[in-house]
């Protein structure tokens, strides 16, 4: 459930009319509300409550500092994948042993700041990056606290772009070859192995790759137990797909049966990193119809936001609810709702039937609150958008949009 709802005609999010925040913010203006995000958190934190486990928030499918201070003070921890995630987590006020760092590409640089904040966990994904972690760690008297990316080898059943724990995949270590891994991060100084981390994909509507992963690791980690290893930390990743359309997910609540079921009685805390399923339907894009357009085989709605602002349905052909945000009650044409980038590519929705807008109407689209801003771009010189956070009838402006000043400002040395 979220807060985006209709009243007397007009969309809400949460107690202020989304009309009035364009009025005010101008468009493209992404809205998020801080009812849904606290909802979203809460059911899924909850349904591991029989449990030892620490729910760290994947930063990448959202990283506003205004959102992740409210699911800090949720008790969120933080799942990052850069130096720069991390320097949002920590500058959030999230605790440094809640947060993991997960991602293949770790600089030596962000390997020192992490170690220096003294995080919670590496989750490494290759055997050069344990050994320049311990390298590091044995240069600047630390030590790191690992777990290894173990790559099971299941399909998710997910778009492949976002399909992560398959063979073929850049990510994380073959299962097979990992019990040597583990047994050399034991001999290695300033690497502490404390845990086994997995993660198969994103946007998953099935519980079936879960435990399929789960069973798998299950098995490793007695193999680990025969090596005389006590690992403390299993982290399952995210993943737990949201509805989009006429998807069907399970709820988090059945999720955590599931794991119950599997994992009580073994001493471990259990992590997870759930981002979309936090994120994504707590947050909506309002743009503007500039034009309207119609040629002999395809009617057009032409709007002020673009696949810089977001970026899922030309990249994934994903779907997103586009609705008005004052019903008119008119009929309904099919039509592709195109933005201005100069790409044919550039459209966030085809063959969708909306009911036909004027030039300055606004619509809404919805399931944008993951993956949206955070993967936005300036690509054709375009300000990236605001960021709005609705919490009942307050309004903060959680990011300005940008300037024409903002887009040249790191090159005026060439002026």
């Amino acid at each position: 459930m979220n807060f985006f709802e209709y009243k007397n005609g007009r969309l809400f999010a949460e107690d202020v009319p989304v009309e009035d925040l364009a009025k005010k913010y101008g468009t493209p203006l992404y809205v998020y509300s801080a009812a849904t995000l606290r909802r979203h958190f809460h059911a899924f934190d909850s349904a591991f409550e029989e449990l030892a486990h620490l729910t760290c928030y994947s930063v990448k499918a959202n990283s506003n500092l205004c959102l992740l201070k409210l699911l800090a003070d949720c008790g969120a921890g933080m799942d990052i994948v850069s130096g720069g995630e991390l320097h949002r987590a920590l500058a959030a006020g999230v605790p440094a042993d809640k947060i993991v760092y997960s991602g293949v590409g770790k600089r030596p640089d962000e390997i020192r700041q992490a170690l220096a904040a003294d995080i919670l966990m590496f989750n490494v994904e290759s055997t050069g990056e344990l050994e320049r972690l311990s390298a590091i760690a044995k240069e600047l008297g630390k030590t790191a606290r690992v777990s290894l990316r173990i790559n099971p080898d299941v399909d998710p059943k997910t778009h492949p772009y976002i399909s992560t724990g398959l063979k073929k995949n850049k990510f994380g270590l073959d299962i097979e070859q990992s019990l040597a891994v583990y047994e050399r991060a034991m001999t290695l100084p300033g690497v502490a192995p404390v845990g086994v981390d997995c993660h198969i994909g994103s946007q998953l509507t099935s519980l079936d790759p879960f435990l399929e992963a789960l069973e798998r690791l299950m098995r490793f980690l007695d193999r680990l137990s025969g090596l005389g290893l006590h690992i403390e930390y299993l982290d399952l990743g995210g993943g737990l797909g949201i509805t989009y359309n006429e998807e069907e997910p399970p709820h988090p609540r059945e999720f955590g049966q599931a794991l119950v079921s599997a994992l009580k009685g073994r001493p471990l805390t259990l992590i997870l990193e759930p981002g979309r399923v936090i994120a994504g339907n707590s947050g909506i894009l309002v743009t503007e119809a500039v034009y309207t357009k119609k040629t002999p085989s395809k009617d057009f709605i032409i709007v002020d936001a673009a696949m810089n602002d977001l970026i899922r349905p030309s990249l994934y052909g994903s779907y997103h609810a586009i609705k008005e945000v004052t019903p008119k009650g008119r009929a309904e044409l099919d039509v592709d709702v195109v933005g201005p980038i100069c790409e044919s590519g550039d459209f966030l929705a085809r063959d969708r039937s909306i009911p036909a807008v004027a030039p300055g109407e606004l619509l809404a689209v919805f399931s944008a609150g993951a993956y949206g801003f955070s993967m936005s771009s300036n690509y054709n010189s375009r300000p990236r958008a605001a960021e709005v956070l609705v919490d009942g009838e307050k309004v903060t402006l959680a990011r300005r949009r940008e300037t024409y000043e903002d887009l040249i400002a790191l090159e005026k040395g060439c002026l």
